[in-house]
Formats: structure tokens, C-alpha cells, sequence
């Protein structure tokens, strides 16, 4: 396989986990700035007692924003074969294991937490293997 292929099936498999990490994160955060109490997802305010926050609202944003939206933004990115998405895609992978790394912390541990980390693992690393292939 070429560089110029590996590089296009690289973005693909991006696109497609960037999608994936968005679209589940933006429902999640939507819900948490609506109802930053937790009652109607199921979460109440006590478990967030060892984290730095009182309620939902802040996690929501953050969710919201990075790993939704940002998410998303970088699977277009992707998508679109922009210069910086090997970049994008890294720092996105980055700031999804600390985000999982900081709810394990705070919260203990949840099944949904194994996956996500992989997500954010796989995607910093498909992130530095485009910005290899961009820079030969």
C-alpha cells in the first residue's frame, strides 16, 4: 500500500471514531447543561463529592464542546483531508483519556469508561501516524 493510501484509510477510520466519540458525547452533554442536577439522567450530585464540582454543568459544557463538538469538527477535518486534522485528531485523543483518567479518578469506575479510553488511545495514535504520513 502507498503512504498516500495508508494516509487516506487513516483519515477514514478517523472520521469514522471521531463521528462515533461526537454523536455519543453531545446527547450526554446536552443533557447534563439542561438538568445540571443529574435527576433525569439517573446521576445524582453525590457521586460527583470526591471532583471539583458541585453539579453537571461544567462535566456538560466540557463534554459538550470537546468531546462532541470538537469530536465532530475533527471528523469533518478528517474527512476533508485538512493539514492539521493528524494534529486535531491528537489532541482530541489526548484530552479524551484525560477526561476518562479524571472520572475514573472522581467517580470509580464504569463499564462505558473501558471504550472510551480505547477510543481515545486508538485516536491518538491514528493522529500521529497521519501527521507522520503528512510530513514524508
Amino acid at each position: 500500500m502507498s503512504t498516500k493510501n495508508s494516509g487516506k484509510w487513516i483519515a477514514i477510520w478517523l472520521v469514522i471514531l471521531q463521528i462515533l466519540i461526537g454523536v455519543g458525547a453531545i446527547p450526554s452533554g446536552i443533557a447534563m447543561i439542561a438538568d445540571p442536577s443529574g435527576d433525569k439522567m439517573g446521576m445524582p450530585t453525590e457521586i460527583l463529592i470526591n471532583s471539583p464540582f458541585s453539579d453537571f454543568l461544567i462535566p456538560g459544557i466540557f463534554l459538550l464542546l470537546v468531546n462532541g463538538i470538537g469530536s465532530l469538527s475533527g471528523g469533518i477535518l478528517s474527512f476533508l483531508r485538512y493539514r492539521f486534522a493528524g494534529e486535531i485528531a491528537g489532541g482530541l485523543g489526548f484530552f479524551l483519556i484525560v477526561w476518562i483518567v479524571a472520572q475514573v479518578w472522581w467517580l470509580g469506575l464504569h463499564w462505558l469508561h473501558f471504550p472510551y479510553f480505547i477510543f481515545g488511545i486508538v485516536e491518538l495514535i491514528l493522529g500521529l501516524m497521519l501527521i507522520k504520513k503528512c510530513k514524508r
